[in-house]
């Protein structure tokens, strides 16, 4: 009987000696009786007389549930703070004096004006390969070397197509005398992706006429120098390597790093991404939970929770405060930053920073039998058991804890069984 177990409270109560003579051999008689009585009650509560459950003792107080089958998620929080993420130094490569700064927390799309240098415009366009050159059309002149040369001063003082800018030569790559009186000068059709990215933006933002691709023709120079009307700029069908700014997307600007009639700096600009999310110092030596596309539940400050997802894990451990190195990692104290994006930005409100909670989930029982932690009774051979509403007490393994429920194992336990959860 090893999982059938039985509580005993009190055992047979003391006999006093009884008097002497015939009454008292009478009353020794009775009290005889009431101790075997109560001596085969003790064997029977031990379990003594066979069968797979002993008897039922008298029921006590408390509430009866059943043992169910279900999942148990154990979940472990984390603190991380919400945000914008690390402000980033936009690469002004312009030269010259800030007349124009936007204020932080600005949202900057395509075609959007970041600062202005010389009171000439940086615009931020879309993509991944930073601006290392001019972007036009290239003159040759035999005896004077080369430069670049847009609009009417590349092609000549004639537009043969009607004042659109256009040359007749179209995109070919064909020579076009220049009249500069030093010789017959050549127009060369700059190549590259970097042409096709800038193109790429330029019909994004409405203007046509041109084919995108990897050459800059003269009817890319014509739709620049509409585009350069439209902001302002000297129509020179040129872009300088100062007046364009690439980003993945938008942006959101940060802190500026200059003051207006300042001298452009490195860290003129920051800006950030415009989706908040959530950046946790995780422990490094409990970071597990922390693989990309893992999904994590976000508590805000305001109690509610928003779902998120791992995006980042940080491939370098810090060492905690006042720690130093190896000698902090060796302690356990070291964190490795982990973003969390949030993919619903609506569900956080207006909210923009502010300190947060983040839930994973540690580990995970499918389908086991469970009951309230409150139902388990300590058993006096050790271990636990529960109390069955007959007021047996069946002895069972413990698997995970988790909501306020814990996993049951054993023998004598099924779906369903009514148990006792003590008051």
């Amino acid at each position: 009987m090893a999982d059938t177990v039985t509580r005993i409270d009190d055992g047979p109560e003391a006999v006093s000696e009884p008097p002497r003579g015939g009454r008292g051999r009478r009353t020794a008689l009775i009290a005889l009786a009431v101790f075997v009585v109560a001596a085969v009650a003790v064997v029977g509560a031990l379990g003594l007389g066979g069968g797979d459950e002993g008897p039922s003792a008298p029921p006590r107080a408390g509430s009866l549930v059943p043992v169910t089958r279900a999942t148990l998620t154990e979940r472990t929080e984390v603190d991380g703070q919400l945000g914008y993420g690390a402000e980033i130094p936009l690469p002004v490569k312009a030269t010259g004096t800030v007349t124009g700064l936007p204020e932080a927390g600005t949202t900057v799309k395509r075609g959007d004006t970041l600062l202005r240098v010389d009171d000439r415009p940086v615009v931020l366009l879309y993509g991944s390969l930073p601006m290392y050159r001019d972007l036009g059309l290239t003159t040759a002149a035999s005896g004077t070397g080369a430069g670049t040369a847009s609009g009417e001063a590349a092609l000549g003082a004639g537009k043969p197509d009607g004042g659109t800018g256009a040359a007749a030569a179209g995109p070919s790559a064909s020579p076009a005398p220049t009249g500069t009186g030093a010789g017959a000068a050549t127009v060369t059709e700059l190549k590259g992706m970097d042409v096709l990215q800038f193109e790429t933006n330029l019909a994004a933002l409405g203007y046509t006429g041109f084919t995108v691709d990897e050459t800059f023709t003269a009817k890319t120079a014509d739709a620049v120098e509409r585009w350069q009307k439209s902001l302002g700029m000297p129509e020179t069908g040129t872009v300088g390597i100062g007046d364009v700014i690439y980003s993945a997307g938008k942006v959101r600007i940060g802190r500026p790093g200059v003051r207006l009639g300042e001298a452009v700096a490195e860290n003129a600009l920051t800006y950030t991404g415009t989706a908040r999310k959530v950046v946790v110092d995780a422990s490094a030596a409990d970071a597990s939970w922390a693989v990309r596309g893992t999904a994590v539940r976000v508590r805000l400050p305001d109690d509610r929770t928003v779902r998120g997802e791992v995006a980042s894990v940080g491939r370098q451990a810090s060492a905690p405060e006042g720690g130093s190195g190896e000698g902090g990692a060796q302690q356990g104290g070291a964190t490795v930053p982990v973003t969390v994006t949030i993919k619903d930005q609506k569900s956080v409100g207006r909210l923009e920073s502010g300190p947060v909670t983040v839930e994973y989930v540690g580990r995970e029982a499918r389908d086991v039998l469970t009951v309230p932690v409150a139902a388990l009774v300590a058993l006096a051979e050790g271990g636990h058991g529960l109390e069955t509403a007959d007021g047996r007490f069946v002895a069972v393994r413990t698997g995970l804890f988790a909501d306020g429920k814990v996993e049951v194992s054993g023998p004598a336990v099924r779906a369903g069984l009514k148990v006792r959860i003590p008051e």
